[in-house]
């Protein structure tokens, strides 16, 4: 037998080393946004400490999503250029300094700076992340792969509202940042000893490194940025993501502040209120990975799988139109949790479309174009929200815009890549 006929004989002995890397994956989002949010559950109690107005705190947000646009960009490049490993490794320390830094910030202009050095860090967590994922899973496994990672978002966004206020109460606002800060830097460690490329990895046996290998064969060709902003594939996705991004940035930032003023809550319950809204919107990550993986297992195409999903969790975000009509707590927490899991449902099938239709030597620049404009996109979304909150004074704008948002990005995306192809590279 060959090696890839004695893989697949021996298939119901494949190790699943892939998907302990995707644990490693997992727990770095969540420190991620554990890091990203500290800022957003902790505005309503800062505020007046730090004497913000709306226009303050937006500012901050826009500042962090200028440096996350130019730096998703940037290391989109570096971890084509340096692999996933080194990359990822690279992007997590400078943010995870950067989030240790706010402990020391005292004015708005040192805000300001500490957010910059934050989004220049975390620019290079997707594109690191997504990276590692075309690495070691194949085509059919790549939605679900990274709709277990990203859903990583969800569990930081829930645990940020519990820890963050709690050791807020205790020891200040300024030891949550320290000690979050700590904890998290520990995971560099397990990732420098752990990942490689599956070649490399004595833990997979020739049967998992067969079925990761199963797509086929890329070709070793270095793609750079100029030769995939020519690709329409290259737009839908970017596309994609300047429509939908800003709408999580949104929520991200703003969801706190909606609640505790809409329903002026205590600390216990704005606690309880935000974490049962990432724990609803979790599930969402990790269902729409799954479907669209079951759709082509089940013998449908890549394109009917990814974009039939992608519809679905458009028509799901139209209950935003309603949600300021609501004036029960937890009937609003359980539609906002609904169209949150709808978003990241939609964006753990968006997240494979670079790794679906380029080799993996452009996977990471094709993810930085897209993530740069998903970052200018929440750039004009921070600039937006916080002139519409003093202008107007609530949320109903900002909802009904973000109710639109999905069905025209399935839209835009259907036109630019009718079929879902590869994308095609002139030879030499």
């Amino acid at each position: 037998m060959t090696t890839v006929e004695t893989a697949a004989f021996e298939e119901g002995k494949m190790t699943r080393r892939r998907w302990v890397i995707c644990g490693l994956l997992f727990t770095a989002v969540v420190i991620n946004y554990v890091d990203r949010q500290m800022l957003g559950v902790l505005k309503p109690f800062m505020s007046d400490e730090m004497g913000w107005s709306e226009t303050d705190y937006a500012d901050i947000v826009f500042y962090f999503q200028a440096a996350y646009a130019v730096s998703y960009l940037l290391f989109g490049a570096f971890v084509d250029k340096v692999g996933a490993k080194i990359g990822y490794a690279t992007a997590f320390v400078i943010w995870q300094l950067a989030h240790l830094a706010h402990a020391g910030a005292s004015s708005l202009n040192q805000f300001f700076l500490v957010r910059v050095l934050l989004g220049i860090g975390e620019g290079g967590n997707f594109p690191g992340g997504v990276k590692a994922v075309t690495e070691w899973f194949p085509k059919k496994e790549r939605a679900l792969a990274t709709g277990i990672f990203n859903a990583g978002a969800n569990i930081g966004a829930v645990i940020t509202p519990i820890a963050a206020p709690m050791i807020m109460l205790a020891y200040g606002w300024r030891m949550a940042f320290i000690i979050t800060g700590v904890i998290g830097m520990l995971w560099i460690v397990a990732w420098l000893i752990m990942y490689r490329a599956p070649e490399q990895e004595k833990k997979v046996n020739a049967a998992e490194l067969a079925h990761i290998r199963s797509d086929p064969e890329d070709s070793d060709r270095k793609i750079g940025w100029f030769t995939v902003l020519g690709k329409r594939e290259t737009w839908a996705y970017a596309a994609g993501k300047f429509l939908i991004d800003p709408v999580w940035w949104m929520l991200l930032f703003w969801l706190p502040d909606f609640f505790k003023k809409t329903f002026e809550l205590d600390v216990p319950t704005f606690a309880a209120v935000l974490a049962a809204v990432y724990l609803i919107s979790d599930v969402g990550s990790v269902a729409g990975g799954w479907l669209s993986s079951r759709l082509m297992k089940n013998g449908h195409s890549l394109n009917f799988a990814r974009k039939i999903t992608m519809l679905i969790c458009a028509v799901a975000t139209l209950p935003y139109f309603f949600i300021m009509q609501i004036d029960n707590l937890w009937l609003a927490t359980i539609v906002v949790g609904l169209v949150a899991a709808a978003h990241q449902a939609f964006s753990a099938n968006l997240y494979t479309l670079p790794g679906d239709v380029f080799p993996r030597s452009a996977v990471g620049s094709v993810i930085g174009i897209g993530g740069m404009l998903g970052g200018v996109g929440g750039m004009v979304m921070a600039k937006s929200v916080g002139q519409v909150l003093e202008a107007a004074g609530g949320y109903a704008p900002i909802f009904a815009v973000c109710g639109c948002i999905y069905l025209l990005a399935v839209l835009v995306i259907h036109l630019l890549t009718p079929k879902m192809a590869p994308a095609r590279f002139a030879e030499g």
